[in-house]
């Protein structure tokens, strides 16, 4: 009898570990992954904020001259142009600065220098031809792909986009940033294509391309600004405001009636809570002086912490508010808010034009589609932001709530096994990165020696 009993206790133990998974296993998953990145790639940098700079003095180091150096001589470096490939030398984000950067850079801001009322129209259209069949339960991410992808194609050819041409584009975003959140490994050969194919449309760019460059580079440069960065960024954030609003009817109502001023609250908010960029390093060119007698040496890795940022000063940071972003509240200058950057170090260059973009998508969205989602909402967003689409004024199906409850579970129990996927393959692609050494090798056999 005492048999009997203590096996059906150790089976009950069993399945209540079994059961209680998806609330135990993937926090712990995720810190083993954090001491393996450590481990592999190296805990290089000074956190920022941290002990040395304070949140009082972010912004200000950030936009010391000399915080400017990008790529060379950081080992990190390594790890985001292993992710970036093909070309991440060519990447704006990771040019240095010099003749090339500045090149790139006003050849990026021709391309981007889209009047409003033509960048919104763009984004109609874009909303009109991708979304027209979209209903059910999505993901938000996978969703917003095609409609960027139209969207960037359009900004550099000045022309619709070709059903092919939009393939190669979403499979390359798609396997860029499956890549980045450690859900997959990469696959050379489906951003190999993209390259190949925007060598062969150079001819038809609307805007002069820099100067100086191969035609290799030239695709290289169009890839990874606007086919890998705009895609990638722009699904994302739209992922993200989507999420908050079918995870907030009343926020939700409010933007569907209260116009755009409203709306750019919630953009403001939400983009705070979630920021695109979880830490961005930047390698010091020169001494940063702090004080009389402490100073950020040359060569240093500064490693700007955008959500810890973005949380410091806010009363109850994690909650979502868009309230903290209106013009009589406080000038938004005046906030620890800088989710396109700093000005004065290479800030994103679609600053302005992403925010009327999103603004006009969303409105778009809200005009065709209820959104209701059960799904966990994290800022690195792994699940791809799992939602309900509901035509706006039709009637909600009895199976309404039960869709949800089903969503809830589904992502619960996904997060088990992506973050033992993310545990795997992510330790793989670190410890690969540091194999390749690709940014290092780079500047060595440019002649230029680099520290590690």
């Amino acid at each position: 009898m005492l048999t009997v009993v203590a096996g059906v206790v150790a089976g009950a133990l069993a399945a209540g570990a079994v059961l209680s998974l998806p609330w135990w296993l993937p926090g712990r998953v995720v810190a083993l992954r954090l001491r393996v990145f450590n481990r592999v790639n190296g805990d290089e940098g000074i956190p920022v904020p941290g002990d040395l700079v304070g949140v009082e003095r972010f912004k200000e180091v950030y936009s010391h001259p000399a915080a400017g150096g990008r790529s060379k001589g950081a080992a990190l470096s390594d790890l985001f142009w292993y992710w970036l490939a093909p070309g991440p030398e060519m990447h704006q984000e990771h040019l240095e600065a010099g003749e090339r950067y500045d090149a790139v850079a006003r050849a990026t801001r021709g391309f981007l220098s889209l009047p409003r009322t033509e960048a919104e129209e763009l984004t109609r259209r874009c909303v009109a031809r991708t979304l027209r069949d979209a209903r059910g339960l999505v993901r938000l991410r996978d969703l917003m792909m095609p409609l960027w992808a139209e969207f960037s194609y359009e900004l550099v050819f000045g022309r619709r986009c070709p059903w092919a041409a939009r393939e190669l584009i979403i499979g390359n975003a798609n396997d860029v940033v499956t890549a980045l959140k450690g859900c997959g490994l990469r696959h050379m050969h489906r951003r190999d294509r993209l390259t190949r194919y925007l060598v062969e449309q150079l001819p038809r760019v609307r805007h002069p391309l820099p100067e100086g460059l191969s035609a290799r580079e030239q695709a290289l440069y169009l890839q990874g600004a606007f086919f890998n960065t705009a895609v990638v960024q722009l699904s994302e954030a739209m992922a993200h405001l989507l999420m908050v609003l079918a995870q907030h009817p009343d926020v939700q109502a409010r933007a569907l009636t209260s116009g755009p001023r409203y709306l750019d609250q919630v953009i403001s908010e939400t983009l705070r809570l979630y920021p695109l960029f979880g830490v961005a390093h930047r390698v010091t060119t020169g001494d940063i002086p702090l004080d009389e007698r402490t100073a950020i040496p040359a060569g240093s890795v500064l490693c700007f912490n955008y959500p810890e940022f973005h949380r410091a000063g806010f009363t109850d940071p994690g909650r979502f508010d868009p309230g903290r972003f209106h013009p009589d509240r406080v000038a938004a200058r005046e906030l620890n808010h800088i989710p396109f950057g700093i000005a004065a170090n290479r800030p994103c260059p679609a600053w302005r034009l992403a925010p009327i973009a999103m603004r006009v998508a969303a409105e778009e969205i809200l005009r065709l589609y209820a959104l209701d989602s059960s799904a966990a909402h994290t800022r690195s967003l792994p699940n791809r932001g799992p939602c309900l689409l509901t035509p706006r004024y039709a009637p909600r199906r009895a199976t309404h709530r039960s869709l949800l409850l089903f969503v809830r579970f589904r992502d619960r129990w996904e997060d088990v096994w992506r973050s033992l996927v993310q545990l795997v393959l992510g330790s793989y692609m670190v410890w690969d990165a540091r194999r390749q050494r690709l940014c290092a090798r780079y500047f060595a056999e440019d002649g230029q020696p680099v520290s590690h």
